[in-house]
């Protein structure tokens, strides 16, 4: 497939056995879209159906199959948990209104008991893997995993999901989840999955729009860990947001320091601040579907003359269940 050429496509979903993982069932779309971020739960779908199963929570897949001169593809676009649907009726035909939610979805619908702790000294993929056991979805763990340097403790209100994330945090690991539903648990990466440009893949249509966002950016970043305090400050002449540019302070503080493998807090408050001082340069477009492109994927675009040439990380996509399944993206350099 040349994914960047025209081609035929068609959609539909199935009945996923939450044991064996695989479609024992299929169901035909009416319509739809999958919306898919970097953070929460991740991923969703809303969907229009004909004769789906009711009264009864299950584990669906919407898939995209596609046909261009001879070549095809088929292709999971998303695989999570659909609840009880609204029904249409019109004559013999009965429609539906399917939400469905992330495989993540169980892990935030379970909370940590209060005092419920990550031990410092054990590997962040081994906790994470134990969070994910909730859902029937298989994870996949990358070896090596940064261990934790100290101790994360439950809050109030805190679940399996938002403690993973604090964990992933610590560790600056990432949640990849792929069309079949499998989570995947792994490091970061800079490095480009794609490029995008006029010569190659030209997938982007002409409309972009595009922005950068400074004003939120702090100079001032406190960590507080246990009993530990360090301010980071940013007081350069030659630093655009600084104090002495600026004429004043904008603080960040965080009380909640996840600190990486022999990181002091020192280190972590000055990581912190060149973090929250990174000027975000965000881009929205509509592009033609790309596969294996989710958020937190890092791309490269080069479409100079609509002024956006550089590596990008892809932070949300939503996907229409219709020609040539055009993906609203945002991407954030």
């Amino acid at each position: 497939m040349d994914w960047s050429k025209g081609y035929s496509s068609s959609y539909y979903m199935t009945i996923v056995d939450p044991v064996t993982w695989r479609d024992v069932d299929r169901v035909e779309l009416v319509s739809g879209s999958v919306k898919r971020q970097a953070d929460g739960l991740m991923e969703s779908a809303e969907v229009t159906c004909v004769d789906y199963p009711q009264n009864v929570e299950r584990w669906v897949r919407i898939y995209l199959d596609t046909r261009q001169e001879g070549s095809d593809a088929h292709v999971p676009l998303f695989t999570g948990l659909a609840t009880s649907p609204g029904e249409d009726i019109e004559g013999v035909l009965r429609t539906s209104s399917v939400q469905c939610y992330s495989v993540l979805k169980p892990a935030s619908d379970v909370n940590l008991l209060r005092g419920w702790y990550a031990p410092a000294g054990v590997s962040g993929g081994t906790i994470i893997r134990q969070l994910l056991s909730v859902t029937d979805a298989p994870v996949e763990v990358s070896e090596n995993a940064p261990t934790l340097q100290g101790y994360i403790v439950a809050e109030n209100g805190e679940t399996y999901l938002t403690m993973i994330e604090r964990v992933l945090t610590a560790i600056n690991w990432r949640i990849r989840i792929t069309g079949d539903g499998t989570i995947h648990v792994e490091p970061k990466s800079d490095e480009p999955v794609v490029t995008f440009d006029p010569f190659a893949v030209d997938v982007l249509e002409t409309k972009i729009k595009v922005k950068a966002d400074w004003f939120s950016c702090p100079n001032v970043f406190m960590a507080i860990y246990e009993d530990l305090t360090a301010i980071a400050r940013d007081d350069s002449e030659d630093s655009p947001l600084s104090t002495v540019n600026r004429g004043r302070e904008v603080w960040a503080v965080d009380s909640s320091c996840n600190l990486a493998d022999n990181e002091t807090i020192e280190e972590y408050a000055w990581r912190r601040l060149a973090e929250k001082q990174s000027i975000k340069k965000t881009a929205e477009y509509d592009r033609r579907f790309y596969p294996d492109v989710v958020p937190g994927d890092m791309i490269r675009l080069h479409y100079p003359e609509q002024n956006i040439d550089g590596a990008f990380r892809v932070t949300s996509q939503s996907i229409a269940l219709a020609y040539a399944a055009t993906t609203s993206e945002t991407v954030e350099a």
